[in-house]
């Protein structure tokens, strides 16, 4: 059965019924004033003043995106991101005063999937929440999908695992999960870091390949027989990255 959409008013974007969203922010006033126009924009919000009970919220209600402040007492906005990456993939977007490069680099590379600085036009918030919510849709796996050859990727999606021919199982980051499907659902065609920076991280991010090469090292150092001679998740000179579904036969030299 579909889940009935509505469209939410300030981004003029319909958003399935119910779509949970976790608010965590010290700030009574602005954690009371989000959540209001969260709910009127269709979203079902739960609310946590601090990172402890922000993440007793996320394992009880499993959110699909989270929006967090950073500068809380006691556990800070940082350290929650990292602990709720290891339970959840929720879409994690920072809202927070701390608007220093550091700053937005260390959010991002704790999880987080957006990152916006206070003050801001919550129209912005939402139009980002909601484009990042529709990316992460479009991004989740059927329940079977295979590539012949090593990879099999089976029954539970979620846990964002891979099994190589092997008998190893391979947990992958959601990160890492989405370039490895995108490189999957397109292969043999060859994917350029920028379609793969937009398709995974979004628009904003085109022209950091220097991104998108750590991650494919990442994934072929845990997928690969050989990460330094890979087999699958293959360099293209001057193009981009390309996934072959070898049987492990060899390839032709040159």
């Amino acid at each position: 059965m579909m889940a009935t959409k509505t469209e939410a008013p300030h981004t003029g974007r319909e958003v399935p019924q119910e779509t949970r969203v976790l608010v965590v922010e010290d700030d009574a006033m602005i954690r009371q004033l989000l959540s209001m126009k969260l709910s009127k924009d269709g979203f079902q919000v739960f609310a946590a003043e601090s990172g402890p009970e922000a993440l007793r919220l996320a394992y009880k209600h499993h959110p699909a995106a989270i929006i967090l402040d950073i500068m809380m007492p006691g556990m800070d906005g940082f350290e929650v991101c990292r602990r709720l990456r290891e339970m959840t993939d929720a879409v994690i977007i920072f809202v927070t005063a701390k608007g220093r490069t550091e700053d937005v680099i260390t959010g991002l590379q704790t999880g987080a999937d957006d990152y916006l600085t206070k003050p801001y036009d919550y129209r912005e918030l939402a139009a980002r929440l909601v484009a990042a919510l529709r990316r992460r849709e479009a991004d989740r796996p059927s329940p079977l999908l295979r590539a012949a050859g090593e990879f099999l990727w089976l029954a539970d999606p979620a846990r964002r695992l891979v099994f190589l021919d092997d008998g190893t199982t391979v947990q992958l980051t959601p990160r890492e999960f989405a370039i490895l499907q995108f490189l999957v659902r397109n292969q043999g065609q060859v994917m350029s870091p920028d379609a793969i920076l937009a398709h995974v991280w979004g628009p904003e991010y085109i022209g950091d390949r220097h991104l998108v090469k750590q991650y494919i090292y990442r994934l072929r150092k845990k997928l690969e027989p050989d990460p330094s001679k890979p087999r699958n998740i293959l360099t293209i000179p001057s193009a981009g990255y390309l996934f072959e579904a070898s049987l492990g036969e060899k390839r032709p030299a040159g």
